[in-house]
């Protein structure tokens, strides 16, 4: 079990070889640690060099620096050690560092000791795990605006309501004999309402900033050799997927990770649709019917020849999907009613920036710009399932007997402040932090 009575270290930068490794040190004992190593008696924020040493031995030439409690990152007394990178030198760094009682950190210790110490609540925390492990300039933007604070204030905003409603239907409860107008409670009703929209609102735009975080899920559907497989390949710039002449070549999905737009995409090919009595390829199919009905975006590829009657892929593509009207050099493809076209041909290349041009127009729309800031994470969206519900219980309340509506408000406010861990925190502490990395 974690203390912050103990100091505590870990490697900030990946492990490995390389030029330069730092470890991060914090908690009561940094001082002693410091001044065991000959590191004693530093300027705060004044990067030194210094020659540590453990029983008479070199550990290494290091810059070090050290963050007096409480203004640094996690309120209390930190340092780093900026260390040569080869792993001999980080190994002995941190056997002296044990040796002097400085045990190494759990995953998410420094963040977690950052939020009990109040230096950030939970909701910019979870920013700090995103941010790391962001790879595009959309999760870095909505990452960097979740860890300045503007999820933290939206949901503030949401509790101020709630306790002004609040406040008026409990003011009507505990003094009615004072002063105060009558049905009271009842004027708390427009602030419910507006507040009501406001939850709708943030849950109907919930799925954006899973979608940023994760990965948009664009997938390739369609009949056998329609070319899905050699679409695929163009749009990863390799040979990922294997294509033949061969109907059913493609038997399970294949993803694959790609930029577009600043946006993080994840790309599938799938199992061409058809009956099949082939028990390998029927279970491809059934993965690829799975994968096609939880797509963010199905790209439906036809060709001319291909299939006769209906084309299966049409009981899954939807009208905000696009028709990928493939081999255009072999023929026209009469294209569906209802679902925008595009023709294009993947052996010639016609018509492929033309599609690259119309994904990146689709993530931007799906993805930027709203008003309610990302909710990024399925904790999030679970709290304000939760707030709605008992607003709009307290709402109902308010008309029949207004006496009964406080005690949903107070569970709406108790769900906000649980994303932000204002309280009840202890049982959520855990889920927080334990996808985080080491030193963090």
């Amino acid at each position: 079990m974690s203390s912050n009575a103990d100091t505590i270290f870990a490697l900030a930068t990946p492990p490995g070889r390389g030029a330069i490794a730092i470890l991060r040190l914090t908690g009561p004992g940094v001082d002693a640690a410091l001044t065991a190593l000959g590191a004693g008696g530093l300027t705060p924020r004044l990067a030194s060099l210094r020659t540590l040493r453990h029983d008479g031995e070199m550990v290494d030439q290091a810059l070090v620096l050290r963050f007096p409690g409480p203004n640094s990152y996690t309120g209390e007394d930190s340092a780093e050690l900026h260390l040569h990178g080869g792993r001999a030198v980080i190994e002995a760094a941190s056997r002296a560092l044990i040796a002097l009682e400085v045990r190494p950190a759990e995953p998410g210790e420094f963040t977690r000791r950052a939020f009990q110490n109040g230096r950030m609540d939970l909701a910019q925390a979870e920013a700090v795990a995103d941010l790391i492990d962001a790879e595009t300039s959309a999760q870095k933007s909505q990452a960097l605006g979740q860890l300045d604070g503007a999820l933290s204030a939206a949901y503030a905003g949401f509790r101020r309501d709630l306790l002004k409603a609040l406040s008026l239907v409990e003011a009507e409860i505990d003094f009615p004999d004072e002063e105060v107008p009558d049905n009271l409670a009842r004027t708390a009703g427009p602030v419910l309402d507006q507040l009501a929209a406001d939850l709708r609102a943030a849950l109907a735009d919930s799925d954006r900033g899973r979608r940023v975080r994760e990965g948009y899920r664009i997938v390739l559907i369609g009949e056998t050799n329609a070319g899905k497989s050699s679409l695929f390949n163009v749009l990863t710039a390799r040979e990922a997927a294997i294509v033949t002449p061969i109907a059913g070549t493609t038997r399970d999905v294949l993803d694959a990770e790609l930029m577009i737009g600043g946006y993080a995409v994840t790309l599938s090919d799938t199992a061409g649709l058809r009956d099949s009595h082939d028990v390998v390829e029927a279970e491809g199919i059934r993965r690829a019917r799975q994968r096609a009905e939880g797509a963010d975006l199905r790209l439906w590829v036809r060709a001319p020849g291909v299939g006769q009657g209906d084309d299966p892929a049409s009981a899954f593509a939807q009208a905000d999907d696009l028709q990928i009207l493939n081999k255009a050099d072999l023929g026209a493809v009469m294209p569906a009613n209802g679902i925008e076209a595009l023709s294009l041909s993947t052996a010639s290349g016609q018509g492929l920036s033309e599609l690259h041009d119309w994904i990146a127009a689709r993530l931007a729309r799906d993805l930027s710009g709203a008003d309610f800031p990302a909710v990024t994470r399925e904790r999030h969206r679970r709290r304000l399932v939760e707030a709605l519900a008992a607003v709009e219980a307290g709402r109902r309340a308010l008309d029949l007997a207004p006496e009964m509506a406080g005690d949903d408000l107070r569970r709406a406010a108790d769900a906000l402040a649980r994303v932000t861990g204002a309280i009840g925190v202890e049982d959520i502490l855990g889920e927080v932090f334990s996808t985080f990395c080491i030193g963090k």
